[in-house]
């Protein structure tokens, strides 16, 4: 792997652990203090990157958000977006919810930059958030 690909995979694995700590449940039963969150990396045959984290599921499904200017956060999953091939959710039969993204060589591109689309605000806009 060369390290943009290894840059992208840990800023990737990064938001989703944090999505995971901010909005999941932990596996197991935490009300007897067992509960954790599973992270796990693969590469294929073809030298793709996949990242995923598992969690307890949470009250909402994982989706790119559309955070105002002065927000805080929800930029991860469009960070996500724009740094990975593909990425998704897959829930199982015991409630389950795995964010998984795929990293590879070919992800990034001249237009990185425009890749996640630039919200569309006036400054008054922005001077509304405030008040």
């Amino acid at each position: 792997m060369t390290e943009a690909v290894i840059d992208d995979a840990v800023l990737i694995l990064s938001e989703l652990l944090s999505n995971a700590c901010r909005h999941g449940r932990p596996l197991g039963q935490a009300e007897v203090g067992d509960g954790d969150i599973r992270a796990a990396w693969r590469v294929d045959p073809a030298g793709a990157l996949t990242v995923e984290v598992t969690d307890g599921g949470g009250p909402t499904r994982p989706v790119p958000a559309t955070p105002s200017v002065t927000a805080r956060g929800g930029r991860g999953l469009n960070i996500i977006s724009a740094l990975a091939r593909d990425w998704g959710v897959q829930d199982n039969a015991v409630g389950e919810v795995t964010v998984w993204a795929v990293v590879g060589e070919s992800n990034r591109r001249e237009d990185f930059a425009t890749r996640v689309a630039a919200p569309d605000l006036t400054f008054a806009d922005v001077l509304d958030d405030l008040d």
